[in-house]
């Protein structure tokens, strides 16, 4: 169904009446009006559209809005303030672009199961005119959720960059773990898409809750993997002992496998990259299920502490490594002693053992 447009006898169809909803205004500009508009030329506007992760249109093309030009003006001001440097303009698109598309995809998908299911459909389809009625109603509220949620990020964020050197806002000493799903690529053959989706929900938000629970950041999600960080050792230990522990007692996921490292990485727009990156990641491919595996400074730093044990594994051949070095942790027994304090200019001794038993796969 469509209605009349306002002001004119033309109809406007239901994509229409929700894309003024969310742009705040229709179509009008060609990327020529941009350009004359926003005065930045427009293979620069091409770059940055591209960058945000949208089509590429024709000069003629009626596909802009005036939020548009003021989006690319406020680019502009960004740049020439020096604020940005220019090298990275592209690069500050893309970031944002591809953080906001998932969650964009993720919302639109909400609204039509919510009026599916209130329609009471045991389909997945919705009707249109309700999707767009809600969302007159939800997304200006989920607007003013976003800027919420940004805010308080960036107060967390700025509070730990202020604390150090400005050194530290690029490069710094942090724990990388991956989190990965064990059998995913038999999984995902013997289940339905809806059951695949919502066992990657499940795993994301226990994984995302322990995380966020004890003072890590999530990085980024890869599919069946999770990347996080955390700024101590300690916490991370909590973290990855925490995870096994609630994926083992929960009876539809299987089970994951988790590799940690600790040393310097650059930050880049919210990734983390370098060595220990490298290195998380391999020692997570090598790890067996329902274990964590650590690399080397990992284990040393955790060597000291009491309620865990090391138990030193065979040195394995990975990709970019010849032979790594790594240790399983495990929580230590509740009735054993800390283990006594190593005399003063030596390494503390790391506990050695053996590897765990492989856990019957769980039934499904």
């Amino acid at each position: 169904m469509v209605g009349l447009l306002r002001g004119s006898g033309r109809r406007v169809s239901r994509a229409e009446r929700l894309e003024r909803i969310v742009l705040g205004g229709p179509r009008r500009l060609t990327r020529i009006d941009v350009e004359s508009r926003s005065g930045v030329s427009r293979d620069r506007n091409e770059r940055l559209w591209r960058a945000l992760g949208f089509a590429d249109v024709h000069d003629d093309d009626v596909v802009f809005t005036d939020a548009d030009v003021e989006a690319v003006t406020l680019i502009d001001g960004l740049i020439e303030s020096g604020v940005v440097d220019p090298s990275l303009e592209a690069a500050v698109a893309r970031a944002a672009g591809q953080s906001l598309s998932r969650l964009a995809e993720w919302e639109i998908a909400l609204l039509y199961d919510h009026v599916a299911s209130h329609a009471g459909e045991a389909t997945d389809h919705a009707d249109a005119d309700d999707v767009v009625r809600l969302a007159e109603t939800i997304l200006p509220i989920m607007e003013q959720l976003h800027s919420y949620v940004w805010r308080r990020h960036v107060a967390a964020l700025a509070g730990r960059a202020l604390a150090g050197s400005l050194d530290e806002l690029s490069t710094s000493t942090l724990v990388v773990g991956f989190v990965d799903v064990v059998g995913y690529t038999r999984l995902s053959r013997n289940l339905s898409d809806l059951e695949l989706v919502d066992l990657l929900e499940r795993f994301e938000s226990i994984v995302a809750d322990l995380v966020a629970g004890a003072g890590g950041r999530v990085v980024k999600t890869l599919g069946d993997e999770v990347l996080f960080t955390a700024t101590d050792p300690r916490a991370a230990a909590a973290i990855a002992l925490g995870l096994l522990e609630a994926i083992s007692t929960d009876d539809v996921l299987p089970d994951v496998r988790i590799g940690m490292a600790l040393g310097n990485v650059v930050r880049r727009f919210g990734d983390v990259y370098g060595p220990v990156v490298n290195i998380a990641s391999r020692l997570t491919s090598a790890a067996k299920r329902a274990t964590v595996v650590v690399d080397q400074e990992m284990a040393t730093n955790l060597a000291r502490q009491p309620g865990l044990r090391l138990h030193r594994r065979r040195p394995v051949a990975v990709r970019g490594y010849s032979t790594l070095a790594s240790w399983r942790l495990t929580r230590a027994p509740t009735r054993s002693m800390s283990p006594p304090s190593a005399p003063a200019g030596r390494t503390p001794p790391l506990a050695r053992g053996t590897a765990t038993r492989t856990k019957p796969t769980k039934s499904r």
